[in-house]
């Protein structure tokens, strides 16, 4: 396992360990993170047996921009362009149709996948250094309080992890919030960083109407 700081070069040296099949972690708006290459079927499944995660939990993907949500999603909502307007890039997770060529490991077998644009400059400039979505899911065995810290990150899986990014200590506390989006409903999956209530209001604001929302 190799730890680093985040300078430019080291955050490249992570994309190119992905790019090999590796697995990093690194620092988020939230906890730190464990990424591999959502599109590379034995990373996930390294993913998952590090992580002690059954396989019918998906696995969200950050990604770099909105270009990128189309290697993901089958299709788009206009209401999660609205949310992406209001709220990205920040801790909002956005549940989307999936691809069928997505690996059930990612989707965890629902059909879905969970996207976010992240705010963190590590994570970010990871994302577009590696020049394609990267899973980002939280620094822990199942059932186990996230890292949010490299220290932790290091003395949850020590070696078993090719690289830690070492951006210091992240927020905690709560993860992003997750929402499923159809065309004309939102549903709260996870409240996390935003409250629900700010994300339908953010809706009603763009909308200019008070549309129905699922529960």
């Amino acid at each position: 396992m190799h730890r680093a700081g985040t300078s430019s070069r080291e955050i490249e040296r992570a994309a190119a360990v992905v790019r090999g099949g590796g697995l990093i972690a690194f620092p988020t708006e939230t906890y730190y993170g464990l990424g591999v290459d959502p599109f590379n079927e034995r990373a996930l499944l390294r993913l998952f047996t590090l992580k002690n995660r059954a396989t019918v939990k998906p696995v969200l993907v950050l990604v770099a921009d909105r270009s990128q949500v189309s290697l993901l999603a089958s299709r788009v909502p206009h209401t999660a362009l609205r949310l992406m307007d209001a709220f990205w890039p920040g801790p909002l997770t956005l549940v989307l149709p999936a691809r069928a060529d997505l690996s059930s490991l990612l989707t965890g077998g629902t059909a879905t996948v969970g996207v976010r644009l992240s705010p963190h400059p590590d994570a970010a400039s990871l994302v577009r250094a590696f020049g394609g979505p990267l899973t980002a899911t939280s620094a822990n065995r199942a059932g186990e309080p996230a890292a949010v810290t490299a220290e932790e990150v290091c003395a949850f899986f020590g070696g078993r992890v090719d690289m830690i990014l070492d951006g210091g200590r992240t927020p905690g506390v709560q993860g992003s919030t997750l929402v499923g989006v159809g065309d004309d409903t939102v549903e709260c999956i996870r409240e996390g960083r935003i409250p629900f209530g700010e994300i339908r209001a953010a809706l009603r604001a763009r909308a200019g109407r008070s549309p129905e929302y699922e529960q």
